[in-house]
């Protein structure tokens, strides 16, 4: 899940709402230092309200990650899609086709609840905008593995960018997956995926439900 999707049932608690995506926050912003459910959990109770809600919102992200990315119906996208990829760049071998696969599903189920919940992605930033990103950065440096200078920063940036509107449509969901094949240095996708990524997107759309099975929000199609 991409923080869009852990965020949306706690859009109301905007300090759990940025919390659920400190995990993948920290990863493009300071890979060394990681926000574990094991070292969060001591303070999902602490005194500091911000910071037992930031703790909240890191346990959050790891319980979804868990049983997202052990669903059958998850692996089973990810394969048969990783497969059309490879084969559509003449059999490629490298990790890109299944990476990014992985990647797209995550985006499109971000894309699935802005066009059936209508105004929520920009709530989502107007309560993020409300937050004390210190505040959080101090929350995250209770448990984090090691301190962090970059969370903050970061936080700034993303809220910026607001780059989950890009993933309703196919060409701003190819530049920003060409963004994250960069970071991790796998090499990035040319025009050829845009003929195949409507089938990929349908396909994550049908089956919203099922990958969606233990979500902490009772999803209803609207559109």
């Amino acid at each position: 899940m991409n923080s869009f999707t852990h965020a949306f049932p706690f859009l109301d608690q905007p300090y759990m709402a940025v919390g659920c995506g400190v995990p993948d926050l920290l990863g493009a912003a300071d890979r060394k230092c990681r926000a574990r459910k094991k070292k969060a959990l001591p303070f999902v109770d602490h005194e500091d309200p911000i910071v037992a809600a930031v703790a909240r919102g890191v346990v959050q992200h790891h319980t979804d990650d868990h049983w997202f990315h052990t669903g059958p119906e998850f692996n089973r996208l990810n394969l048969t899609m990783a497969v059309e990829i490879r084969k559509l760049y003449d059999d490629d071998q490298s990790m890109r086709s299944g990476f990014a696969t992985h990647v797209l599903i995550e985006m499109f189920i971000d894309a699935w609840l802005q066009q059936n919940y209508p105004g929520k992605a920009e709530y989502f930033y107007d309560q993020l905008a409300t937050v004390d990103g210190q505040k959080v950065q101090a929350a995250i440096n209770l448990f984090a593995t090691r301190p962090t200078e970059k969370f903050a920063p970061m936080l700034a940036k993303f809220l910026e960018l607001r780059y989950i509107f890009d993933y309703l449509d196919d060409k701003g969901t190819i530049f920003r997956l060409n963004h994250v094949l960069r970071r991790v240095g796998l090499r990035e996708l040319d025009e050829k995926i845009f003929d195949w990524l409507p089938s990929c997107r349908e396909r994550v759309y049908d089956h919203i439900p099922s990958l969606l099975h233990e979500y902490a929000f009772e999803l209803s199609a609207k559109s």
